[in-house]
């Protein structure tokens, strides 16, 4: 912004509405020196250089005497009277052919950078929400069987003819006859003495009352079961406040406020006191403890005896008694016997059946024909944070050549 283009200030208007104007010292004794020397006598015909005392000067074809501060162009120079001589302050023959022109007009094309710009991201929640579709493909896993085709397994057929098989012939050898561990097949003659106890079989029958107290005490743990008889007292707690009072404000007020415009050069200023705030009645509040006392709550009770009793009954235990005894020994008294045996064989014919050999034939298997698929049907929610990555591309700036004009 220039000095010379403003804004300007030239008056001031005050709250109470008077206007005064602003007055410069130093412009108006400046001024006033102007005023009083320096004037243009305008374009001379007289040859003037710096230095000369040519006095006085033509213009328009009439004698000008110059005073100090007087100014005069002499061809494209420019030349001020200092009282004794003149002096060259401003040469014009350096000036093109634009500084006599009242406009002109070109072409300019901007130029500079354009800064590039940044984005900042907010994390935002990104919720999904769908159906998922398509068929699910079941496929022959390692793990336990969880299905069982439909279907029917066909009876494997054997394809072969019975055939009878005769054998016949007379076993050679000797029978032997000893003693094994199979189930007993020979009784030897002879007899087992009885044998004999001493001690005689009898019922015991025990009966009696047991004797002894019940002592009643408090057990370490468990649940309680018993609860004593009484009351407890109800604990007085008073305090006494410190006090002191306070107001309330009832409406905060109003800030005052400043205001400056400018409007045709005069500036306005304005001014607000605003409001104090209101005050509300006295209120009277706690600001400490003065004093505080409390009673401990008592318990009354009334006294108990705890007592205990046994009561018992006579019982009979009734059951079987063998008294303490040896049983003798059995003895066995045998008679030897000679085992011998023969044998007498004769022909036999042993008949049975046989199956040859043959082939099995395999079994087929019908089934119904299943179609396994499956379809996921539920929906879900996705949620989660999504930051968008990437960068924002560098703007480019493109100029246009403009008409510029200058006057």
């Amino acid at each position: 912004m220039s000095y010379q283009s403003g804004p300007f200030v030239s008056s001031v208007t005050l709250p109470n509405g008077n206007e005064y104007w602003i007055k410069d010292e130093l412009a108006r004794e400046l001024i006033s020196q102007l005023e009083a020397g320096t004037a243009y006598l305008g374009v001379t015909t007289t040859a003037l250089t710096d230095g000369a005392t040519t006095n006085p000067i033509k213009i328009n074809s009439e004698d000008v005497t110059a005073k100090t501060g007087n100014i005069a162009n002499y061809g494209s120079k420019e030349f001020i009277f200092n009282g004794t001589v003149w002096q060259e302050f401003g040469d014009l023959s350096a000036l093109g052919a634009l500084a006599y022109k009242d406009s002109a007009t070109g072409k300019v094309k901007a130029t500079g950078t354009v800064s590039k710009p940044t984005f900042t991201g907010t994390e935002k929640s990104v919720s999904v929400s769908g159906s998922v579709g398509g068929p699910v493909i079941i496929t022959a896993g390692t793990g336990t069987a969880n299905y069982t085709p439909a279907g029917t397994v066909s009876t494997p057929t054997f394809t072969g003819a019975s055939k009878n098989v005769s054998v016949s012939g007379t076993p050679k050898g000797s029978v032997t006859i000893g003693t094994g561990t199979g189930t007993a097949n020979y009784t030897p003659a002879g007899t087992v003495s009885q044998p004999s106890f001493t001690g005689t079989s009898g019922s015991v029958s025990v009966s009696g009352k047991p004797t002894g107290s019940v002592t009643i005490s408090k057990a370490s743990s468990g649940t309680a079961n018993y609860t004593p008889a009484g009351t407890v007292s109800t604990p007085t707690i008073t305090v006494t406040p410190n006090t002191t009072t306070v107001n309330s404000i009832t409406a905060v007020g109003t800030l005052p406020s400043w205001t400056a415009t400018v409007e045709s050069e005069n500036l306005t200023l304005g001014w607000s006191a605003g409001t104090l705030p209101t005050k509300g009645a006295n209120t009277t509040v706690a600001t400490g403890i003065k004093s505080a006392t409390s009673t401990q709550p008592t318990f009354t009770g009334t006294g108990a005896r705890l007592e205990g009793s046994f009561s018992g009954n006579t019982n009979t235990f009734t059951g079987t008694f063998t008294p303490e005894g040896t049983v003798s020994a059995p003895s066995f008294n045998g008679t030897a016997v000679q085992l011998t045996g023969s044998f007498t064989g004769s022909n036999t014919t042993m008949t049975g059946s046989y199956k040859p050999e043959g082939t099995v034939s395999a079994p087929t298997f019908t089934g119904t024909g299943t179609n396994l698929s499956g379809e996921f049907t539920d929906s879900m929610t996705l949620t989660g944070t999504f930051t968008p990555e990437g960068t924002v591309s560098q703007p480019t700036f493109t100029g246009n050549n403009v008409d510029v004009t200058v006057s």
